[in-house]
């Protein structure tokens, strides 16, 4: 019985030891991750991001997060969509089931807004600054106190005019 205890207590450390060297992993690995991601990738995730794209994107996601500019899961994102708020829906290709996001790119289209399909869930919540994957973000340029946020919202603008540009010649 002295023995279990001591081997479950050993598992239990290598569990976190392992744990911490995968949350040491950054939106920088995403490059590898993206090859990884493609064969989970719904057959509805048009346009989907290329690798120069998708590295764009999570690093425009990094920059708004800092300055409070994005709304993330599908609740929040379908909320603002409804409200006629503008911006950039990403969304991640890899969600299961499918009918959890499927409805989105209807939404985006119907509101004008422009959207693009990144491969990783995992990518997309650590760019988001949360521990949690993350099935779909939206970028809103001038989002929340626009006092304040208004030098942080120049820092992601060119890249946010980036990404809807190449967004445009996707679809």
């Amino acid at each position: 019985m002295g023995k279990s205890k001591s081997s479950s207590k050993e598992s239990k450390s290598v569990v976190k030891k392992s744990k911490t060297e995968s949350s040491s992993k950054t939106a920088d690995d995403s490059v590898d991750n993206y090859e990884k991601r493609m064969p989970a990738v719904l057959t509805f995730a048009k346009p989907l991001a290329s690798k120069k794209l998708n590295k764009k994107t999570l690093k425009t996601i990094k920059k708004a997060s800092k300055a409070k500019h994005v709304k993330r899961g599908v609740k929040e994102v379908v909320k603002a969509l409804r409200k006629g708020e503008k911006g950039l829906v990403i969304i991640a290709g890899d969600i299961s089931p499918a009918d959890v996001i499927s409805h989105l790119p209807v939404l985006c289209e119907d509101s004008s807004v422009p959207f693009v399909f990144i491969p990783s869930k995992e990518d997309l919540g650590s760019a988001g600054a949360t521990k949690r994957p993350t099935s779909c973000v939206m970028i809103v340029p001038g989002g929340g106190k626009k006092s304040k946020n208004s030098e942080a919202k120049e820092e992601y603008k060119e890249g946010y005019d980036e990404i809807v540009k190449e967004i445009a010649t996707l679809a």
